[in-house]
């Protein structure tokens, strides 16, 4: 099945548009949130507060918080005075209605947001709907039964998302419009920076993997892949506590994406091979037949997972190394501590920073491969065979 180009350009532009919603605030995708449950699980009266807890647990659920999206962004706070520093991200629910308020009403989790006679509580970085006490109605697993009202809230991975795709664009405008503009079609500025990254993308993925005839078709999903995980990777690195690809349900959605472009982009000899596999015996085609229909499916989740977990493990790694001031600083004193965590978080940095590049690369080289493996035109055998028998008659002759 072969699709023409405007429909995949509008399939994709679609597709990107609605990602920051799809990642909405709605966090039960997010394996960390397990993490968060099992520190907290003691505190179920109070669960903002780290009071009591070791400062060991304490870590750990800095790390947890950190790695989960959350509703607003908060720099730094002060234990002593209970007091958070940053900013509210807007709340958006729909229950009985629209409901649109921001995220400060619920003071992190620490007291009831009452919105049109309405009460929401927040707990364990999700909202459920209360009674005016703000009663949640607990399992024998400590998991609230109240009612969920459906969640559109920009939270800090749709936010992060969004001011990505409008850096990516005014990028990419503003090279295009060079090339319009410019009478030796040179770059100028960052878009000298910019050009050679997709050329890039240009002759080392697309082009070897797709092939010469095809591979402008899917540049621009490609390029859009590549820059997206590339600088919310980067944006990952800095001290705004964001962890975007590290959020299974992100990489998902663009595991989804270059699944549905390559099934939508396949010509029939990718199907062919799929279920009816050409040069191998009926009893083998029966049997390879169910295991390429897996593996159709295999490959976006290993898209999905590898990006996910390198993040992941780099983010825990560093808040981990960044631990080490508070948790050794007895053994160590203060200077020492603090000394082998920056030396150590130094190093991991520099090390997350290829790993930023690395895996925005393997993903985007990944699915390039397997949407060449879809569209490319297969020579079989038996045709080989025939062209080398009209060329032995014709050398006969």
């Amino acid at each position: 099945m072969v699709i023409s180009r405007k429909p995949l350009s509008l399939i994709v532009a679609i597709a990107f548009s609605i990602l920051p919603f799809i990642s909405t605030a709605n966090t039960t995708l997010d394996s960390t949130s397990v993490a968060v449950e099992h520190v907290q699980e003691v505190h179920v009266e109070d669960h903002s507060s780290h009071e009591g807890l070791s400062q060991k647990e304490k870590v750990e659920a800095h790390i947890a918080h950190h790695l989960q999206d959350s509703y607003d962004f908060v720099f730094f706070s002060d234990e002593a005075e209970g007091k958070h520093y940053g900013f509210s991200l807007p709340v958006i629910l729909i229950d009985n209605g629209l409901k649109v308020f921001s995220s400060s009403k619920f003071h992190h989790g620490e007291t009831l947001a009452e919105v049109d006679g309405q009460h929401y509580k927040l707990f364990h970085n999700k909202i459920y709907k209360t009674g005016a006490e703000g009663v949640l109605d607990l399992d024998e697993h400590h998991h609230p039964t109240n009612v969920m009202p459906l969640n559109f809230s920009i939270t800090k991975n749709v936010f992060s998302l969004l001011i990505t795709s409008i850096i990516i664009f005014f990028l990419f405008f503003g090279l295009a419009k060079t090339y319009k503009t410019s009478h030796n079609n040179l770059p100028k500025g960052f878009n000298r920076v910019l050009e050679p990254l997709v050329i890039y993308v240009r002759d080392e993925i697309a082009r070897p993997n797709i092939g010469e005839a095809k591979y402008k078709k899917f540049m621009p999903y490609l390029l859009t892949v590549f820059f997206l995980i590339w600088l919310l990777n980067l944006i990952g690195l800095t001290p705004l506590g964001i962890n975007v690809t590290g959020n299974i349900a992100v990489t998902m959605c663009l595991a989804i994406f270059t699944f549905i472009i390559t099934q939508f982009s396949a010509n029939k000899d990718y199907w062919g091979h799929i279920f009816w596999m050409p040069g191998v015996p009926v009893p083998m085609k029966i049997i390879l037949a169910p295991i390429e229909v897996l593996g159709m499916f295999t490959k976006p989740f290993s898209l999905m997972i590898r990006l996910f977990a390198n993040i992941t493990a780099g983010h825990t790694v560093v808040m981990g190394l960044i631990a080490i001031i508070f948790v050794l600083k007895e053994q160590l004193t203060t200077v020492g501590a603090t000394t082998v965590s920056l030396a150590l978080t130094l190093f991991i940095s520099v090390i997350e920073i290829l790993v930023a590049f690395l895996q925005a690369y393997i993903f985007t080289m990944l699915s390039s491969l397997f949407i060449g493996m879809a569209v490319q035109e297969h020579h079989h055998d038996h045709e080989e065979h025939h062209d080398g028998l009209d060329h032995s008659d014709n050398a006969i002759v």
